[in-house]
């Protein structure tokens, strides 16, 4: 029983169950072949990668032990979901930096320690390079303050 709660075994079983379900929505998509792909020859093929994988990382996993599961710390998943969901509802509304400044500072807060002088240079530094990647490298449109710019 110790080998089926440890996180290596549990994480191979989630492997094969996010395969499994890519599985099951891309079943109607015609996989093609190698040499004219169609439209679910990607998902079918990294669907079949993951089950590979589960596999083996679930089968090492019952040789050879592995650490127990612990219990969850729900503060840091909550605040990075929540911050995660601000980012979607600000984006369009008011540009790309008050999302960016939202989300890091409220995922910051699930962090074990939180530095403001840090979080001030992650969020300088992640604005720059995403405006430097999206804006100027991609040209893609989008306003990094509504309204502005």
């Amino acid at each position: 029983m110790h080998r089926l709660l440890s996180k290596d075994f549990l994480s191979g079983v989630m492997f094969i169950a996010f395969g499994l379900t890519a599985l099951w929505f891309g079943r109607n998509l015609a996989p093609g072949t190698t040499v004219r792909m169609g439209p679910g020859y990607v998902p079918h093929m990294l669907a079949y990668i993951m089950l590979v994988l589960g596999a083996i990382i679930s089968v090492v996993a019952l040789y050879s032990g592995g650490e127990m599961v612990e219990r969850p710390k729900w503060r840091p998943i909550t605040l990075v979901t929540i911050g995660i969901v601000a980012f979607a509802l600000l984006f369009e509304r008011t540009g790309m930096l008050p999302a960016l400044i939202a989300l890091i500072l409220i995922a910051s807060l699930g962090g074990e320690e939180f530095k403001i002088t840090e979080v001030i240079a992650n969020m300088v530094v992640l604005t720059i390079l995403c405006i430097i990647v999206f804006k100027l490298g991609l040209g893609m449109n989008i306003s990094v303050i509504e309204g502005v710019w």
